[in-house]
Order: structure tokens, then sequence, then C-alpha cells
């Protein structure tokens, strides 16, 4: 109609466009929120071992810590962080387990050549532990083909602890029984039980033919050599 004005929107063009900035500002949160809310829902990707913590991701040293998964026996490579929360006993429900840095070694072992035929052990290097979940202690023995598990008599085990003050503080699934035997002696180890792995890993990368080859045999006794070096030696009490 001629003469009426038209009718302008309240607050004119200026609120027009702070109403559009207002309604940008609202989507683009919702769209940050949406983002952010994806990235927790998706899975983890598991990093690789040696190069980032399994349970955080954060980056890692080549001589990082581990932790034990009771359930699964694998070993979990981990930033010093994330090893702490599980040195307590019964931290995580006991399912994982940080693993220890102790290394002792005892010149005076009783291990009598019966004992060890009574194993029925096919080589001269065997490794033992007590595993909770199965609430026994079991042994192993290197191979090519990985670590063997072998049949471990109760009544031996118990013969060994109390015959060798050693094993009385033997921490279940993160510490290791470590033997080596040989023509002229044997040595036996307190060892973390990565390092019982590492050992086995070391004979199943290098072993070659029906008697290990030289690669591997130099490989074991570079192995033990470190081991000397670095463990702690059994102090017997005098009675």
């Amino acid at each position: 109609m001629e003469g009426e004005q038209r009718q302008r929107p309240v607050g004119g063009i200026g609120g027009l466009a702070r109403r559009a900035r207002e309604a940008d500002a609202a989507a683009e949160r919702q769209a940050q929120g949406a983002a952010t809310l994806a990235r927790f829902l998706k899975p983890r990707e598991r990093p690789a071992p040696g190069e980032a913590c399994e349970m955080c991701t954060e980056p890692i040293r080549e001589d990082h810590a581990h932790v034990v998964n009771t359930e699964t026996r694998s070993l979990v490579c981990t930033c010093r962080g994330c090893y702490l929360l599980f040195t307590a006993e019964g931290a995580g429900g006991s399912r994982y387990r940080a693993v220890p840095d102790r290394r002792q070694v005892d010149p005076d072992f009783a291990l009598s050549g019966a004992q060890w035929e009574a194993l029925q052990i096919p080589v001269g290097i065997a490794f033992f532990f007590v595993n909770s979940v199965q609430d026994r202690t079991v042994a192993f023995y290197p191979s090519p083909a990985g670590a063997t598990e072998s049949e471990l008599p109760l009544e031996l085990w118990d013969e060994l602890v109390a015959a060798n003050p050693m094993l009385a503080g033997m921490l279940p699934d993160v510490e290791a029984l470590l033997v080596r035997r040989e023509t002229d002696g044997q040595s036996c180890y307190l060892v973390p039980i990565d390092v019982a792995y590492e050992l086995t890993g070391i004979i199943r990368q290098t072993w070659r033919g029906f008697d290990g080859g030289t690669e591997a045999r130099e490989a074991i006794d570079a192995f033990f050599a470190g081991l000397d070096e670095t463990s702690r030696p059994v102090q017997r009490s005098v009675s």
C-alpha cells in the first residue's frame, strides 16, 4: 500500500549480522565437541613395542621398563609413569605387575645333579618362576622354537626353596630363577622375568643346526658375562 512503511526486523541489519555470527560460532563449537568426542571414542592404536608406552602411548627409551600381564603372560612396554602405577602389591587388581630390576647370583646355590635329572630338562639352561594365576611354579627352557614348558615336581621346588634363601623372596610372575649348567659347574641367578625371556629370544634368533653353532654359543656366553657384571652376589648367613 502506497505510503505504508515496510516493517524492519528488530535490531536492524546489525542485529541480523550479530545473530549470524553467533550461529556460526555455535556450529563451530558443536563441530569441535564432536571431533573431541570422536577422538575419545576411537580405539587407540597399539604402538610398536620399544617405540611408545603400550598403555599411554608416550615415547619411551630403548631401555624402558616392563609390566607383566599375569593373565596372558605377556610383557607390556611402559613409560616410567605407567610402570610406577603397578609397583605396589595388588595394584591394578593384580592383573598387571611391574617387573623389578633386581639381579642376584648365588655361587653356592644348592642344586644337585640328581635334582637336575629329575627336572628332565634336555638342555643346560632353564628358568623357573611362580605363576600366581595357576598357583604353581613352572619351569621353562629356551629352545629354537621359543620357551618350552617342562613339568616341575612340587616336592623338588620345595626342596630348592628350603636349601636356597635366594628363592624365599622371589616375587611371583615378575622374577625368575635362571640356571645354567655346564660340564665344569653351574651358575644360578635371580633375575627379572624379562631377562629370562631376553635370553630365550637370543637363542631363538641365533641357534643353527643341532648344537646351536658358534654364533649361538658366543651370544649365550656374552649374555651370561653381562649378567655376571650386573648381578649382586647373595650373602649367606654364617651359622
